[in-house]
């Protein structure tokens, strides 16, 4: 297992590898939506084109789960939602950079304790492939959610949690990020400890191939989970709205 470099502030850890590789998420987000729709035109065609294909597949999204007027209210969250959490897949598949430390250097959390388990330190991987960052994200949508709720009408948004089916309906209000955010993050964490297995343990004549097999398949299940995650995002947002 790889260590990450963290720093301590005010009581709470920062994870740097995970933090560097959140802000190249949001750049290349960003650079792509600029570059997409700076020398725009009535026939398009190359970024821009792919980037109206992912448009209209946002809007086949929204459109799945809210009424037609409600729809393209969310179109722009579903867009950048699910380019966020693709592109953040598919960083730890593309490039994994790593470096090895022999002496302890205590202010980045690198202790001797943890230096006797590996030497290898990641500083840079898939956000999405750490718990924190994904579990951030769901509990972000969860209370989304209840904003949307109170908005929606807080009469009928405080009728949802009084006995008898108010406890069950609570669990769920807690269950629906954990497995939101886990499922996420299971998936991109388990396809990167594969990829890192096959590149540091096995002979490159014998993990070859199904190493280049294996990245191809992650980089479709990372996909998937960008989906998967963006479209369980709105059913939540929709149901706060039904209630």
């Amino acid at each position: 297992m790889e260590l990450t470099p963290k720093i301590e502030f005010l009581g709470l850890t920062f994870d740097l590898t995970i933090m560097i590789a959140t802000v190249v998420t949001c750049i290349i987000v960003f650079l792509i939506a600029v570059l997409a729709t700076r020398s725009r035109s009535m026939v398009p065609k190359g970024l821009q084109n792919l980037v109206e294909m992912l448009i209209e597949f946002s809007k086949g999204i929204t459109r799945m789960t809210y009424d037609a007027k409600t729809a393209e209210r969310y179109v722009v969250l579903s867009f950048t939602l699910f380019m966020f959490i693709f592109v953040a897949n598919q960083l730890g598949i593309i490039m994994m950079v790593t470096a090895e430390a022999h002496h302890p250097f205590p202010a980045l959390g690198i202790t001797e304790e943890a230096l006797k388990e590996t030497h290898g330190i990641a500083w840079f991987k898939s956000p999405t492939a750490d718990l924190s960052a994904a579990l951030g994200m769901a509990i972000a949508v969860a209370l989304y959610t209840h904003i949307v709720g109170i908005r929606s009408g807080l009469k009928s948004y405080l009728k949802h949690y009084i006995p008898p089916m108010g406890l069950i309906h609570l669990l769920e209000e807690f269950s629906k990020p954990l497995t939101h955010g886990m499922r996420l993050w299971a998936n991109i964490f388990a396809g990167e400890v594969l990829i890192t297995i096959m590149i540091t343990e096995g002979a490159p004549w014998i993990t070859g191939a199904p190493l280049v097999v294996w990245m191809g398949f992650s980089l479709f299940v990372g996909a998937i989970q960008a989906y998967i995650f963006t479209v369980l995002a709105n059913v939540y947002i929709s149901q706060k709205m039904a209630h």
